[in-house]
């Protein structure tokens, strides 16, 4: 199966859980695509236009079903993904992935472009998942901070920036598969600034690739059952060691810390998104004994569930 690389099975598996998941009473805002209130798969504004749209940039932590790259010019404030907040400075890029919450909070007079694409956009214009998941741009667990460009490479994207705006703006014939281009022009570019882990080694790093790639697959299926390696391991027909080397090597992370970090960050959704009690959350996320859940989360945080509850709430929601 996951060698198939067949993205819109895997979004198709990945939105059944979040349909499963929607039993809970998730209270995080999640929206679709629009561009002249009708669904569409691809679109490009200014932020002076999304403001103008939508209303001020200041809002509650919500989600999308399609890929986000924010590049801020001259807007200042904070960005927060996935719980994390990061400064917002000129000439930098976010890149948000579909399904993580993100809230934006600007000052006065934001400038800058928003790039949205959804996977089925990607599938169209024969962009394969693996191309996305290579760049390491987009981050679907733990951190997820901007990259910083430089001059020249603000001229060359500003270019193929307009260049995208004008076709999308356009009737030209093929528009789309041209804009599929510029996109992957555009990623590229930013590429170079992507926070990689090292390695000289130009085989160990696709590997490292292949692999990760297969172990956030079955992360995402099965972070609620399997909290262990070992049990993903099984799973690749690798030994754990190798798991954990072949990730570290791609990202600087172990697969052991990649698996601490999505059930913590589920932890969060569901501790400031549901009613559900600290009790309730630890059983949803597998574990059999609450206090498990309760050390569980102090060892990854410095900080129990409850106090880190109710600081979310107090930060997210005032």
């Amino acid at each position: 199966m996951f060698e198939l690389d067949n993205i819109i099975f895997f979004y198709l598996v990945k939105k059944i859980i979040y349909l499963g998941l929607s039993n809970l009473n998730f209270k995080i805002p999640s929206y679709e695509l629009l561009h002249n209130g009708e669904p569409v798969d691809f679109a490009i504004r200014s932020v002076d236009e999304v403001v103008k749209l939508f209303g001020p940039l200041n809002d509650v932590p919500h989600r999308h079903n399609y890929f986000t790259v924010l590049w801020s010019q001259n807007t200042s404030g904070i960005h927060r993904i996935d719980y994390k907040e990061y400064i917002m400075q000129a000439n930098e890029i976010f890149f948000v992935t579909p399904n993580q919450v993100h809230q934006i909070l600007h000052n006065d007079n934001p400038g800058g472009i928003v790039i949205l694409f959804t996977c089925s956009f990607l599938d169209k214009n024969f962009i394969d998942m693996n191309f996305i998941s290579n760049l390491g741009l987009f981050s679907e667990i733990g951190e997820s901070p901007p990259i910083k460009i430089d001059d020249k490479t603000t001229k060359a994207l500003m270019k193929i920036s307009q260049d995208m705006i004008d076709t999308f703006e356009s009737d030209k014939p093929f528009r789309f598969d041209s804009i599929g281009a510029y996109l992957k022009l555009f990623l590229i570019e930013c590429n170079k600034f992507a926070h990689h882990a090292k390695s000289d080694n130009t085989q160990t790093i696709q590997s490292s690739k292949s692999i990760l790639r297969k172990f956030k697959d079955l992360l995402e299926l099965h972070f609620i059952e399997w909290h262990k390696v070992n049990e993903y391991a099984t799973q690749l027909n690798i030994s754990p060691d190798y798991l954990n080397n072949a990730i570290k090597s791609g990202i600087g992370k172990t697969a052991k810390e990649l698996i601490q970090q999505r059930i913590v960050l589920e932890s969060k959704r569901l501790g400031l998104h549901t009613e559900l009690s600290s009790k309730e959350i630890a059983y949803q996320l597998g574990f059999d004994d609450p206090s498990h859940f309760s050390r569980f989360f102090k060892n990854a945080e410095n900080q129990s569930f409850a106090d880190f509850r109710t600081s979310l709430e107090k930060e997210f929601f005032k």
